[in-house]
Protein backbone atom coordinates (compact mmCIF):
# COMPACT_ATOMS: atom_id res chain seq x y z
CA UNK A 1 0.00 0.00 0.00
CA UNK A 2 3.04 2.34 0.75
CA UNK A 3 4.56 1.60 -2.50
CA UNK A 4 1.31 2.19 -4.32
CA UNK A 5 0.37 5.52 -2.18
CA UNK A 6 4.55 6.84 -3.22
CA UNK A 7 4.13 6.36 -7.04
CA UNK A 8 0.97 7.71 -6.96
CA UNK A 9 2.12 11.33 -4.95
CA UNK A 10 5.35 11.04 -7.46
CA UNK A 11 3.29 11.04 -10.85
CA UNK A 12 0.86 13.86 -9.35
CA UNK A 13 4.09 15.63 -8.92
CA UNK A 14 5.48 14.97 -12.20
CA UNK A 15 2.18 16.39 -13.47
CA UNK A 16 2.14 19.58 -11.24
CA UNK A 17 5.86 20.76 -11.26
CA UNK A 18 6.25 20.40 -14.56
CA UNK A 19 3.01 22.13 -15.75
CA UNK A 20 1.07 21.84 -19.44
CA UNK A 21 2.22 25.59 -20.16
CA UNK A 22 5.54 24.07 -20.98
CA UNK A 23 4.11 22.37 -23.89
CA UNK A 24 5.31 22.68 -27.34
CA UNK A 25 1.96 24.62 -27.87
CA UNK A 26 1.44 27.20 -25.25
CA UNK A 27 -2.11 27.43 -23.93
CA UNK A 28 -4.53 29.84 -22.40
CA UNK A 29 -4.32 29.79 -18.74
CA UNK A 30 -7.66 28.47 -17.51
CA UNK A 31 -8.98 27.25 -14.05
CA UNK A 32 -7.26 24.05 -12.26
CA UNK A 33 -9.72 22.50 -11.89
CA UNK A 34 -11.08 22.66 -15.30
CA UNK A 35 -7.57 22.71 -16.88
CA UNK A 36 -6.15 19.44 -18.64
CA UNK A 37 -4.12 18.89 -15.76
CA UNK A 38 -6.36 18.23 -13.07
CA UNK A 39 -7.98 15.52 -16.18
CA UNK A 40 -4.97 14.13 -16.22
CA UNK A 41 -4.35 13.56 -12.27
CA UNK A 42 -8.07 11.92 -12.37
CA UNK A 43 -7.46 9.76 -15.04
CA UNK A 44 -4.06 8.56 -13.67
CA UNK A 45 -5.35 7.64 -10.51
CA UNK A 46 -8.54 6.07 -11.39
CA UNK A 47 -6.92 3.85 -14.34
CA UNK A 48 -3.72 3.16 -13.66
CA UNK A 49 -3.96 0.40 -10.61
CA UNK A 50 -6.19 -1.47 -13.69
CA UNK A 51 -3.68 -1.57 -16.19
CA UNK A 52 -0.13 -1.57 -14.37
CA UNK A 53 -1.50 -4.83 -12.53
CA UNK A 54 -2.81 -6.65 -16.35
CA UNK A 55 0.88 -5.12 -17.21
CA UNK A 56 2.38 -7.45 -14.78
CA UNK A 57 0.43 -10.63 -15.19
CA UNK A 58 -1.02 -9.67 -11.69
CA UNK A 59 -4.57 -7.92 -12.16
CA UNK A 60 -6.77 -11.30 -10.92
CA UNK A 61 -3.99 -10.97 -7.78
CA UNK A 62 -4.54 -7.09 -7.43
CA UNK A 63 -8.29 -6.40 -8.19
CA UNK A 64 -10.73 -7.06 -5.59
CA UNK A 65 -13.47 -8.90 -5.74
CA UNK A 66 -16.77 -6.95 -5.35
CA UNK A 67 -20.01 -7.85 -6.19
CA UNK A 68 -23.77 -6.27 -5.47
CA UNK A 69 -25.30 -7.37 -2.07
CA UNK A 70 -28.10 -8.59 -4.64
CA UNK A 71 -25.47 -10.40 -6.89
CA UNK A 72 -27.73 -12.70 -9.07
CA UNK A 73 -24.42 -15.28 -9.84
CA UNK A 74 -21.75 -13.73 -7.64
CA UNK A 75 -19.16 -16.63 -8.98
CA UNK A 76 -19.84 -15.91 -12.29
CA UNK A 77 -19.72 -11.93 -11.91
CA UNK A 78 -16.42 -11.97 -10.73
CA UNK A 79 -14.98 -14.33 -13.37
CA UNK A 80 -16.67 -11.48 -15.90
CA UNK A 81 -15.32 -8.73 -14.11
CA UNK A 82 -11.60 -8.67 -15.24
CA UNK A 83 -12.66 -8.34 -19.17
CA UNK A 84 -15.35 -5.59 -17.99
CA UNK A 85 -12.73 -3.50 -16.38
CA UNK A 86 -10.34 -3.77 -19.05
CA UNK A 87 -13.01 -2.42 -22.23
CA UNK A 88 -14.31 0.05 -20.64
CA UNK A 89 -10.79 1.47 -19.22
CA UNK A 90 -9.52 0.81 -22.74
CA UNK A 91 -12.93 2.40 -24.29
CA UNK A 92 -12.22 5.38 -22.14
CA UNK A 93 -8.94 6.41 -22.68
CA UNK A 94 -7.84 4.56 -26.06
CA UNK A 95 -8.05 8.15 -27.89
CA UNK A 96 -5.54 9.87 -25.42
CA UNK A 97 -3.09 7.13 -26.10
CA UNK A 98 -3.28 7.78 -29.75
CA UNK A 99 -2.06 11.32 -29.29
CA UNK A 100 1.19 12.85 -29.49
CA UNK A 101 0.71 15.97 -28.07
CA UNK A 102 1.29 17.33 -24.93
CA UNK A 103 4.08 19.14 -22.25
CA UNK A 104 6.85 16.32 -21.43
CA UNK A 105 5.25 15.62 -18.24
CA UNK A 106 2.33 14.16 -20.27
CA UNK A 107 3.81 13.07 -22.97
CA UNK A 108 6.03 10.48 -20.10
CA UNK A 109 2.51 9.51 -18.85
CA UNK A 110 1.49 8.25 -22.03
CA UNK A 111 4.11 7.00 -22.56
CA UNK A 112 3.78 4.58 -19.78
CA UNK A 113 0.63 3.96 -20.45
CA UNK A 114 1.11 2.76 -23.64
CA UNK A 115 3.99 0.34 -22.53
CA UNK A 116 1.22 -0.77 -19.46
CA UNK A 117 -1.70 -0.84 -22.22
CA UNK A 118 0.20 -3.17 -25.08
CA UNK A 119 1.64 -5.46 -22.10
CA UNK A 120 -1.46 -5.90 -20.36
CA UNK A 121 -3.44 -6.75 -24.02
CA UNK A 122 -1.09 -9.52 -24.77
CA UNK A 123 -1.55 -11.05 -21.51
CA UNK A 124 -5.49 -10.68 -21.22
CA UNK A 125 -5.34 -12.57 -24.77
CA UNK A 126 -2.01 -15.38 -23.87
CA UNK A 127 -4.00 -18.48 -22.45
CA UNK A 128 -0.30 -18.85 -21.08
CA UNK A 129 -0.92 -15.97 -18.61
CA UNK A 130 -2.78 -15.84 -15.03
CA UNK A 131 -4.62 -12.66 -16.50
CA UNK A 132 -5.80 -14.49 -19.67
CA UNK A 133 -9.46 -13.38 -20.10
CA UNK A 134 -12.13 -15.85 -22.01
CA UNK A 135 -14.60 -14.24 -23.68
CA UNK A 136 -16.96 -17.53 -24.14
CA UNK A 137 -17.91 -17.81 -20.54
CA UNK A 138 -21.14 -16.22 -20.77
CA UNK A 139 -23.52 -13.42 -22.03
CA UNK A 140 -22.08 -10.52 -20.34
CA UNK A 141 -18.93 -11.24 -22.26
CA UNK A 142 -21.06 -9.94 -25.35
CA UNK A 143 -21.06 -6.52 -23.65
CA UNK A 144 -17.60 -6.41 -21.95
CA UNK A 145 -16.14 -7.69 -25.51
CA UNK A 146 -18.59 -4.61 -27.35
CA UNK A 147 -16.40 -1.73 -24.86
CA UNK A 148 -12.91 -3.34 -25.75
CA UNK A 149 -13.86 -3.27 -29.88
CA UNK A 150 -15.32 0.16 -28.98
CA UNK A 151 -11.90 1.27 -27.71
CA UNK A 152 -9.98 -0.19 -30.95
CA UNK A 153 -12.75 1.74 -33.33
CA UNK A 154 -12.02 4.97 -31.58
CA UNK A 155 -8.14 4.40 -31.51
CA UNK A 156 -6.86 2.87 -34.59
CA UNK A 157 -3.22 3.05 -32.85
CA UNK A 158 -3.91 0.29 -30.66
CA UNK A 159 -4.06 -2.11 -33.48
CA UNK A 160 -1.06 -1.00 -35.68
CA UNK A 161 0.82 -1.16 -31.98
CA UNK A 162 -0.64 -4.92 -31.10
CA UNK A 163 1.31 -7.53 -32.35
CA UNK A 164 0.37 -9.74 -34.90
CA UNK A 165 -0.26 -13.22 -32.72
CA UNK A 166 -2.29 -10.58 -30.44
CA UNK A 167 -4.44 -9.37 -32.93
CA UNK A 168 -5.52 -12.58 -33.72
CA UNK A 169 -6.38 -13.56 -30.96
CA UNK A 170 -8.07 -10.67 -30.30
CA UNK A 171 -10.66 -11.19 -33.79
CA UNK A 172 -10.93 -14.63 -32.47
CA UNK A 173 -12.23 -13.65 -29.20
CA UNK A 174 -14.72 -11.08 -30.53
CA UNK A 175 -16.01 -13.45 -33.13
CA UNK A 176 -16.48 -16.31 -30.20
CA UNK A 177 -19.17 -13.56 -28.27
CA UNK A 178 -21.46 -14.53 -31.18
CA UNK A 179 -22.84 -17.60 -29.73
CA UNK A 180 -24.65 -15.20 -27.08
CA UNK A 181 -28.06 -13.77 -28.15
CA UNK A 182 -28.01 -10.52 -26.91
CA UNK A 183 -30.94 -9.24 -24.60
CA UNK A 184 -33.61 -7.43 -26.72
CA UNK A 185 -32.22 -3.97 -25.41
CA UNK A 186 -29.37 -2.00 -25.76
CA UNK A 187 -27.60 -5.05 -26.01
CA UNK A 188 -28.25 -5.20 -29.91
CA UNK A 189 -25.94 -2.42 -30.26
CA UNK A 190 -23.05 -4.66 -28.87
CA UNK A 191 -22.87 -7.14 -31.12
CA UNK A 192 -23.60 -4.48 -33.83
CA UNK A 193 -20.13 -2.88 -32.24
CA UNK A 194 -18.11 -6.06 -32.31
CA UNK A 195 -19.43 -6.30 -36.00
CA UNK A 196 -18.13 -2.88 -36.64
CA UNK A 197 -15.12 -3.95 -35.30
CA UNK A 198 -14.72 -7.11 -37.23
CA UNK A 199 -15.77 -4.81 -40.54
CA UNK A 200 -12.68 -2.57 -39.77
CA UNK A 201 -10.29 -5.52 -38.76
CA UNK A 202 -11.07 -8.67 -40.46
CA UNK A 203 -11.87 -10.32 -43.76
CA UNK A 204 -15.48 -10.59 -42.93
CA UNK A 205 -18.38 -9.06 -40.94
CA UNK A 206 -22.03 -9.97 -40.22
CA UNK A 207 -23.96 -7.40 -42.18
CA UNK A 208 -27.31 -8.61 -40.72
CA UNK A 209 -26.31 -8.09 -37.00
CA UNK A 210 -25.43 -4.74 -37.63
CA UNK A 211 -28.34 -4.07 -39.63
CA UNK A 212 -30.97 -5.51 -37.49
CA UNK A 213 -29.70 -3.17 -34.43
CA UNK A 214 -29.84 -0.07 -36.76
CA UNK A 215 -33.34 -0.93 -37.79
CA UNK A 216 -34.73 -2.15 -34.14
CA UNK A 217 -33.01 1.51 -32.87
CA UNK A 218 -34.99 3.27 -35.44
CA UNK A 219 -37.77 1.69 -34.07
CA UNK A 220 -37.35 2.32 -30.54
CA UNK A 221 -36.50 6.29 -31.04
CA UNK A 222 -39.58 8.17 -29.28
CA UNK A 223 -38.46 11.81 -30.08
CA UNK A 224 -36.34 14.77 -29.12
CA UNK A 225 -33.12 12.82 -29.35
CA UNK A 226 -33.93 10.08 -27.04
CA UNK A 227 -34.90 6.20 -27.65
CA UNK A 228 -36.20 3.34 -25.69
CA UNK A 229 -34.24 1.09 -24.42
CA UNK A 230 -36.11 -1.73 -25.95
CA UNK A 231 -40.01 -2.35 -25.46
CA UNK A 232 -40.51 0.51 -22.46
CA UNK A 233 -39.07 3.67 -22.16
CA UNK A 234 -37.01 3.93 -18.72
CA UNK A 235 -35.68 7.40 -18.06
CA UNK A 236 -32.19 6.95 -17.29
CA UNK A 237 -29.26 7.13 -18.25
CA UNK A 238 -28.60 4.44 -21.06
CA UNK A 239 -29.05 6.56 -23.50
CA UNK A 240 -25.51 7.71 -22.74
CA UNK A 241 -24.22 5.05 -21.39
CA UNK A 242 -24.64 3.17 -24.33
CA UNK A 243 -27.52 3.87 -27.20
CA UNK A 244 -25.89 7.21 -28.38
CA UNK A 245 -22.23 6.52 -28.16
CA UNK A 246 -22.41 3.12 -29.80
CA UNK A 247 -24.87 4.28 -32.69
CA UNK A 248 -22.36 7.14 -33.23
CA UNK A 249 -18.92 4.65 -32.96
CA UNK A 250 -21.22 2.00 -35.56
CA UNK A 251 -22.02 4.70 -37.95
CA UNK A 252 -18.36 5.77 -38.26
CA UNK A 253 -17.48 2.29 -39.20
CA UNK A 254 -20.26 1.21 -41.47
CA UNK A 255 -20.47 4.68 -43.52
CA UNK A 256 -16.95 3.48 -44.90
CA UNK A 257 -18.51 -0.11 -46.14
CA UNK A 258 -21.86 1.04 -47.22
CA UNK A 259 -23.78 4.32 -48.31
CA UNK A 260 -27.18 2.26 -47.51
CA UNK A 261 -27.64 3.54 -44.18
CA UNK A 262 -27.15 7.27 -45.54
CA UNK A 263 -30.39 8.76 -44.48
CA UNK A 264 -30.56 6.74 -41.27
CA UNK A 265 -26.81 7.92 -40.32
CA UNK A 266 -28.52 12.09 -41.08
CA UNK A 267 -30.91 11.15 -38.34
CA UNK A 268 -28.64 9.41 -35.84
CA UNK A 269 -26.29 12.64 -36.32
CA UNK A 270 -29.77 15.34 -35.52
CA UNK A 271 -30.50 12.97 -32.48
CA UNK A 272 -26.55 12.94 -31.09
CA UNK A 273 -26.50 16.66 -30.68
CA UNK A 274 -30.00 17.23 -29.71
CA UNK A 275 -28.78 14.96 -26.80
CA UNK A 276 -26.14 16.61 -25.80
CA UNK A 277 -27.94 19.64 -25.47
CA UNK A 278 -30.36 17.57 -23.21
CA UNK A 279 -26.63 16.07 -21.75
CA UNK A 280 -25.30 19.28 -20.56
CA UNK A 281 -28.77 20.62 -19.13
CA UNK A 282 -28.93 17.77 -16.46
CA UNK A 283 -25.93 19.15 -15.10
CA UNK A 284 -26.68 20.94 -11.75
CA UNK A 285 -24.78 24.28 -10.60
CA UNK A 286 -22.09 22.06 -8.37
CA UNK A 287 -21.63 19.12 -10.60
CA UNK A 288 -24.29 17.10 -9.60
CA UNK A 289 -26.86 15.44 -11.61
CA UNK A 290 -30.38 13.40 -11.50
CA UNK A 291 -29.61 10.19 -9.49
CA UNK A 292 -32.29 8.24 -11.68
CA UNK A 293 -32.58 4.60 -12.82
CA UNK A 294 -30.23 1.89 -12.65
CA UNK A 295 -26.42 1.55 -12.95
CA UNK A 296 -25.88 4.97 -11.42
CA UNK A 297 -22.43 3.66 -9.68
CA UNK A 298 -21.29 4.23 -13.12
CA UNK A 299 -20.40 7.58 -12.00
CA UNK A 300 -19.48 9.87 -14.59
CA UNK A 301 -20.26 7.72 -17.63
CA UNK A 302 -23.64 9.17 -17.69
CA UNK A 303 -22.20 11.83 -19.33
CA UNK A 304 -20.43 9.38 -22.05
CA UNK A 305 -22.19 10.70 -25.07
CA UNK A 306 -21.18 14.40 -24.34
CA UNK A 307 -18.07 13.65 -23.30
CA UNK A 308 -17.52 11.70 -26.89
CA UNK A 309 -19.26 14.58 -28.78
CA UNK A 310 -16.55 16.82 -27.56
CA UNK A 311 -13.75 14.45 -28.25
CA UNK A 312 -14.80 14.00 -32.15
CA UNK A 313 -15.96 17.74 -32.53
CA UNK A 314 -19.56 17.01 -33.22
CA UNK A 315 -20.99 19.80 -30.37
CA UNK A 316 -23.76 21.60 -31.58
CA UNK A 317 -23.77 25.21 -31.99
CA UNK A 318 -25.82 25.36 -28.20
CA UNK A 319 -22.55 24.47 -26.75
CA UNK A 320 -19.51 26.00 -26.97
CA UNK A 321 -16.31 24.19 -25.95
CA UNK A 322 -15.75 26.31 -23.25
CA UNK A 323 -19.01 25.58 -21.48
CA UNK A 324 -18.94 21.70 -21.71
CA UNK A 325 -15.09 21.25 -20.66
CA UNK A 326 -16.43 23.15 -17.71
CA UNK A 327 -19.34 21.25 -17.20
CA UNK A 328 -17.87 17.88 -17.60
CA UNK A 329 -14.88 19.06 -15.26
CA UNK A 330 -17.87 19.78 -12.98
CA UNK A 331 -19.00 16.27 -12.78
CA UNK A 332 -15.53 14.82 -12.79
CA UNK A 333 -14.67 16.89 -9.36
CA UNK A 334 -18.10 16.11 -8.02
CA UNK A 335 -18.29 12.15 -8.53
CA UNK A 336 -14.65 12.12 -7.33
CA UNK A 337 -14.27 14.08 -4.13
CA UNK A 338 -15.78 11.79 -1.69
CA UNK A 339 -13.29 10.21 0.56
CA UNK A 340 -14.82 7.05 -0.12
CA UNK A 341 -14.85 7.18 -3.66
CA UNK A 342 -11.71 4.78 -3.93
CA UNK A 343 -10.74 2.07 -1.00
CA UNK A 344 -6.92 0.77 -1.53
CA UNK A 345 -6.87 2.42 -4.78
CA UNK A 346 -9.66 0.77 -6.34
CA UNK A 347 -12.91 2.45 -7.52
CA UNK A 348 -15.94 1.59 -4.59
CA UNK A 349 -19.51 0.54 -6.05
CA UNK A 350 -21.29 4.06 -5.67
CA UNK A 351 -22.07 7.18 -7.14
CA UNK A 352 -20.68 9.36 -4.23
CA UNK A 353 -18.03 7.35 -2.45
CA UNK A 354 -19.01 3.70 -1.29
CA UNK A 355 -22.99 3.28 -1.71
CA UNK A 356 -23.94 -0.52 -2.12
CA UNK A 357 -27.88 0.54 -1.63
CA UNK A 358 -27.16 1.59 -5.34
CA UNK A 359 -25.66 -1.43 -6.72
CA UNK A 360 -27.43 -3.51 -9.26
CA UNK A 361 -27.32 -7.18 -9.79
CA UNK A 362 -25.37 -7.52 -12.39
CA UNK A 363 -22.00 -4.67 -10.68
CA UNK A 364 -19.19 -6.55 -9.97
CA UNK A 365 -15.62 -4.58 -9.16
CA UNK A 366 -15.08 -3.96 -13.03
CA UNK A 367 -18.39 -2.18 -13.52
CA UNK A 368 -17.84 1.26 -11.95
CA UNK A 369 -15.29 1.68 -14.81
CA UNK A 370 -17.14 2.77 -17.48
CA UNK A 371 -17.16 6.20 -15.68
CA UNK A 372 -13.48 6.41 -17.87
CA UNK A 373 -15.57 7.61 -20.29
CA UNK A 374 -15.74 11.49 -19.15
CA UNK A 375 -11.64 11.00 -20.33
CA UNK A 376 -12.34 10.86 -23.62
CA UNK A 377 -11.61 14.98 -24.35
CA UNK A 378 -8.03 14.29 -23.27
CA UNK A 379 -8.23 12.48 -27.19
CA UNK A 380 -8.28 16.05 -27.93
CA UNK A 381 -4.66 18.48 -28.70
CA UNK A 382 -3.71 20.28 -26.26
CA UNK A 383 -4.64 23.57 -28.58
CA UNK A 384 -7.65 22.40 -29.25
CA UNK A 385 -10.26 24.25 -28.26
CA UNK A 386 -11.78 22.52 -26.30
CA UNK A 387 -8.93 22.58 -23.71
CA UNK A 388 -7.85 26.45 -25.09
CA UNK A 389 -11.05 28.28 -24.98
CA UNK A 390 -12.06 30.43 -21.53
CA UNK A 391 -14.30 28.48 -19.32
CA UNK A 392 -17.81 29.33 -19.61
CA UNK A 393 -20.22 28.46 -16.83
CA UNK A 394 -23.09 25.83 -18.21
CA UNK A 395 -26.39 25.90 -18.36
CA UNK A 396 -27.58 25.35 -14.92
CA UNK A 397 -25.02 27.07 -13.05
CA UNK A 398 -26.06 30.30 -15.63
CA UNK A 399 -29.79 30.27 -14.36
CA UNK A 400 -29.60 29.08 -10.67
CA UNK A 401 -26.78 32.45 -10.17
CA UNK A 402 -29.62 34.48 -11.87
CA UNK A 403 -27.82 35.27 -14.97
CA UNK A 404 -29.71 35.45 -18.24
CA UNK A 405 -29.37 32.47 -20.30
CA UNK A 406 -31.39 30.90 -23.29
CA UNK A 407 -34.49 28.62 -22.55
CA UNK A 408 -34.43 24.96 -23.67
CA UNK A 409 -37.17 23.48 -26.23
CA UNK A 410 -37.73 20.29 -27.96
CA UNK A 411 -36.63 19.11 -31.37
CA UNK A 412 -39.07 17.43 -33.73
CA UNK A 413 -36.02 15.54 -34.83
CA UNK A 414 -37.66 12.09 -36.81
Amino acid sequence: MMIKQLLYIASILLLSSTGYAQGKKKQTAVPVETGREFWLQQMDRMVRPVLRSLAQDSLRIQMPQITAAQVDNKEHRIKVQYVEVLGRVLAGISPWLALEDGSPAEIALRRQYRAWTLAGLKNALDSNARDFMRFDIGGQQLVDAAFISLAFVRSPWLWQQLDEVSRQRLVASIRSTRQFRPVYSNWLLFSAMNEAFLARYSTEWDVMRVDYALQQLELWYVGDGMYKDGPHYAFDYYNSYVIHPFLGGIMDVIQEKTKNYDPMFGKIRQRNKRYAVIQERLINADGSFPPSGRSLIYRAGAFHHLADMALKQRLPQELAPGQVRAALSAVLKKTTESPDTYRQGWLTLGLYGDQPGLTDFYNNQGSPYLCTMIFLPLGLPSDAPFWTAEAQDWSAKRIWSGQNWTKDHSQAIP
